[in-house]
């Protein structure tokens, strides 16, 4: 079984979608050089005959993209000279930068061992660019509009090529910094992360418009992130992948990752969601192979009028799979969020073992969220278990908290604090916990019901 993407109608199809096409004018500015711009141009044909999803679309129908075709977004440059408030200790010597979308070189930390590829796509060996060209855009759903978008307007890509039975050491940190000026802008970050049969990495995977994690106060200028991350596991390779999304509070931001998985890999990411005024991810992870794990956890947290859409699928096709899922939202204000998490366990998938699992905290009466978790099996000897909760700080655990002496307030956020942390202390690097619960403790702006 492969991860379906919902199609478009025929008259979808036909019909011209005048804001598409003009974005896609102004982001495929620039030509490409051989089996690159072949693969661009491909993309391009498909998008020019798609559209941009709207609410009546089924995937979409909780995610109104209206506000997002009021905007022409016109590509940025690159203006930032500083990052060291963003820098992972960990990752000093294991670090790609990119603003607006262009690779940053001075920004920029790579000191790794010679079996250890890491680099944007154009400033490789043509050697390596033929291996790339085996993997980039050759994952499932790559026919999806907003990926088909970055892939029509591909110029560099962040790459990282793991080679066979190679331990890295350091987390690897790919950073994506938007910086926008006095027109919104639309940047189109690619990576693709290669791990080789045997093979282990840990990535950061980071986006944000701030020069300073600890300023959680929301910019008021548009921009759109369209974001797409692949991600090829040979047998028995690991990657632990941790995915942030920090914008500012106006900004869009569109974000794919697609995983394939070969026999007896293993694959942890680790989502994160705080910020932009609209935000989605697909999530998609396709099993090669049999006796694969995949272990999902995230986190999303808004305010204000934010929306945060979170859509996963898991095709476990073999025998001996499993996966774990768990994702927490909380929200608050009158944000939004949504779930919808699908995993696929065909016949031949006997022996699965696969459970999900969405916990979401509202704290206000008009916060909303929208979940769907989903199984479809039908293979005859699994274990599988899927559930959703939504519930509300309880008064009780409130009230011991002040027998205790901590006033309400306080209690309060010591308990939002606990659900999130959960989630983050899964993370593997020291620094980016700490920055990421100091995010947490930071976001003054929470309103609660009393």
């Amino acid at each position: 079984m492969t991860i379906q993407v919902s199609p478009s109608s025929i008259a979808n199809l036909l019909d011209k979608d005048d804001y598409l096409t003009g974005l896609l004018s102004r982001v495929s500015q620039e030509t490409a050089a051989g089996w690159l711009e072949g693969l661009r141009q491909g993309a391009a044909n498909w998008v020019s005959h798609s559209h941009i999803p709207t609410t009546r679309e089924e995937e979409w129908r909780f995610t109104d993209l209206s506000g997002l075709r009021k905007v022409e977004f016109q590509l940025g440059k690159q203006v930032l000279t500083d990052i060291s408030a963003l820098a992972l200790p960990e990752a000093a010597n294991s670090r790609l930068v990119f603003v607006n979308g262009v690779y940053a070189p001075e920004l920029s930390a790579i000191d790794l061992p010679q079996d250890v590829v890491v680099g944007n796509l154009t400033a490789l060996s043509d050697e390596v660019k033929a291996e790339i060209s085996k993997y980039l855009a050759k994952t499932e759903g790559a026919q999806e509009v907003f990926t088909a978008l970055n892939t029509a307007g591909l110029a560099d890509v962040a790459v990282v090529l793991v080679r066979k039975n190679v331990v890295v050491d350091t987390p690897i940190h790919l950073l994506f910094v938007s910086v926008v000026g006095e027109e919104a802008t639309i940047s189109q970050p690619r990576c693709l992360v290669v791990a080789e049969s045997g093979s282990q990495v840990s990535l950061v995977e980071e986006y944000t418009n701030r020069e300073d994690t600890k300023n959680t106060k929301e910019e008021e200028k548009v921009y759109f992130t369209n974001a797409v991350t692949e991600i090829w596991l040979a047998e028995n390779a690991q990657v632990s992948h941790t995915r942030v999304e920090r914008e500012g509070g106006e900004a869009f931001h569109v974000g794919k990752t697609a995983i394939a998985q070969a026999r007896d890999s293993r694959y942890t990411c680790n989502a994160i969601s705080f910020g932009g005024k609209l935000s989605r991810h697909n999530l998609e992870v396709l099993q090669t192979g049999e006796q694969t794990e995949t272990t999902l956890n995230g986190l999303t947290m808004i305010f204000g009028n934010q929306l945060a859409d979170t859509h996963s699928a898991i095709a476990l096709n073999h025998p001996y799979g499993k996966s774990e899922q768990l994702h927490k939202c909380i929200v608050g204000d009158r944000a939004h969020a949504v779930f919808n998490g699908k995993v696929f366990v065909p016949k031949p998938a006997q022996l699965t073992n696969a459970a999900q699992l969405n916990r979401n905290l509202l704290l206000s009466s008009k916060a909303r969220v929208d979940t769907k978790p989903q199984l479809e099996i039908t293979a005859d000897n699994v274990k599988c278990a899927h559930g959703a909760t939504v519930s509300q700080l309880e008064d009780d655990e409130i009230f011991y908290l002040q027998s205790r002496g901590i006033d309400q307030n306080a209690a309060r956020n010591l308990l939002i604090n606990a659900f999130a942390a959960e989630i983050i202390n899964k993370i593997p690097v020291a620094s980016l916990r700490q920055s990421l619960l100091t995010t947490v403790n930071n976001l003054k702006s929470i309103s609660l019901d009393s």
